[in-house]
């Protein structure tokens, strides 16, 4: 019965480094939250130039504790997904999305604009 027991030790070693190796992938596909750190996208982005004075930032973050716009906080609904009204100043204006997580990585994106109101209102 040699045959059996050195079968038997391999069958298990087999086993166990076939669950080690398991363990290891799924901690790993865990880690990419941690790894990649705090994310913004814009959606359906305006203009530079703008003739209103009023515009929209909608998009999407995920991986954050705190997110900002231009120092004032804005809160995302459970998706992630966001809307944030930003006033044009006459001329150029430059606009900072702040996303931080909880390890205190940080990620910006700035945009800019430009408010120029038509010459002809009625």
């Amino acid at each position: 019965m040699p045959y059996g027991i050195e079968f038997r030790s391999v069958v298990i070693t087999l086993a166990i480094l076939t669950g080690i190796g398991i363990l290891i992938l799924y901690v790993s596909y865990q880690a990419r939250f941690l790894i990649t750190g705090p994310q913004i996208t814009l959606r359906d982005e305006p203009a530079v130039r703008q003739n209103v004075r009023t515009i929209d930032l909608t998009g999407s973050a995920t991986n954050i504790s705190h997110l900002q716009l231009n120092g004032r906080p804005i809160f995302t609904d459970p998706q992630g997904d966001f809307v944030a009204a930003v006033i044009l100043e006459n001329g150029y204006t430059t606009t900072t999305l702040t996303a931080e997580d909880r390890y205190g990585r940080v990620t910006t994106v700035s945009r800019t604009f430009v408010y120029s109101p038509s010459s002809f209102q009625n």
